[in-house]
């Protein structure tokens, strides 16, 4: 089972989930490029998403995974998905549905991090209160701020590339799929009852795509049900 962050995300995000799960598969979390620990990249879409993880299943010798992708990461898991059915044993997208999205908000919490200036922070905490005046939720201002790390000289810089990230932003936020695209094979949608990403009106686009897709609504439950509602999340992925 290979499990995808989504965007301004990491591997870490699906620490705890992911060790639910492992009780009953061998589970990899993995960073995307421009994310994390991966490498930098000048090259920021769906289709180098897609084809990294390719290209990472060859280097494991892995024919067929279950792949699990939130939000971005749900986008990259539905085009491969569509272009590879042959390797995804089972498709679970959390919180994302294959439509295009405009945010004002990512386009405020990304002005927020251009305008930090990294050679005068002092901390995390800092970098936080700064956000205040662009990002209203402090659970995002604190989401913001665990792409921050300090290098080998005590300077902090970002984790993720964000210039790449910033210029492609618009791009990102669109519908990955092609109108042919399309997997048969077994899919699980899992919606935060709470979240604005998945509409009752975005059910028969979804069905166009995965004809075979079960849609679970969580209650009470905003854009990260794997984190939000647990073990909710966990009992519908592993049903």
């Amino acid at each position: 089972m290979i499990l995808l962050h989504g965007l301004l995300g990491s591997s870490r995000n699906w620490q705890t989930t992911g060790r639910d799960l492992a009780a009953q598969y061998h589970v990899v979390a993995l960073d995307a490029r421009n994310h994390g620990r991966s490498d930098h990249a000048d090259q920021m879409g769906y289709d180098v998403l897609a084809g990294d993880l390719c290209t990472w299943m060859d280097a494991q010798s892995l024919a067929k995974v279950i792949l699990v992708g939130h939000s971005m990461g749900g986008k990259t898991a539905m085009l491969f998905a569509c272009r590879h059915p042959a390797r995804v044993e089972r498709l679970v997208v959390v919180d994302i549905a294959p439509v295009d999205y405009l945010w004002p908000a990512h386009r405020a919490e990304f002005a927020a991090m251009l305008e930090l200036n990294l050679a005068t922070l002092q901390s995390r905490a800092e970098a936080e209160h700064h956000f205040a005046d662009r990002v209203a939720d402090p659970g995002m201002r604190k989401f913001l701020a665990t792409n921050l790390e300090r290098d080998g000289n005590g300077r902090w810089r970002w984790l993720i590339n964000l210039p790449v990230l910033t210029e492609a932003l618009a791009d990102l936020e669109k519908k990955p799929l092609r109108i042919e695209d399309r997997f048969d094979g077994p899919a699980l949608f899992i919606a935060g009852g709470k979240s604005r990403y998945v509409l009752a009106t975005d059910h028969s686009k979804i069905r166009q795509h995965f004809p075979a897709a079960r849609i679970e609504t969580i209650p009470d439950c905003g854009h990260n049900p794997h984190m939000e509602k647990r073990d909710e999340f966990v009992r519908l992925v592993l049903n």
